[in-house]
């Protein structure tokens, strides 16, 4: 398989409804769109040679980023550090994460960690 068909499909995957990848991989590619990869390599395989197309999927998606402006936008989505029934006895994100509250109730997420991003740009 070609360094381009990785590159698609890695590309293929974040434009399409599937959560995760491998259910994108062997429920796309290898059966929808098996007449366009045909040379379509089995799931650990392929995961094990995306490494060697990191950069120039990462070239290519610089080249494609717009002008920076130092005006960024966060996403408001919640991201939660762990269940509620463990928020007292979690310290893996001690002094970072912070309880919050949402429509659907409490939650421990890591807000500061949008601060610090927001911060230093």
């Amino acid at each position: 398989m070609s360094e381009s068909e990785l590159i698609t499909i890695l590309i293929l995957f974040h434009l399409s409804h599937y959560r995760t990848f491998k259910d994108f991989y062997m429920r796309c590619v290898l059966e929808d769109l098996s007449t366009y990869f045909p040379k379509a390599l089995s799931y650990p395989h392929f995961v094990a040679l995306t490494g060697r197309v990191l950069e120039p999927l990462t070239t290519y998606v610089l080249s494609k980023a717009g002008e920076q402006t130092n005006l960024y936008y966060v996403d408001s989505t919640k991201l939660v550090a762990c269940h509620n029934k463990r928020i007292s006895g979690h310290r893996v994100f001690k002094g970072i994460a912070a309880r919050g509250y949402s429509s659907v109730g409490y939650f421990l997420a890591l807000n500061s960690i949008w601060q610090l991003i927001i911060k230093e740009n």
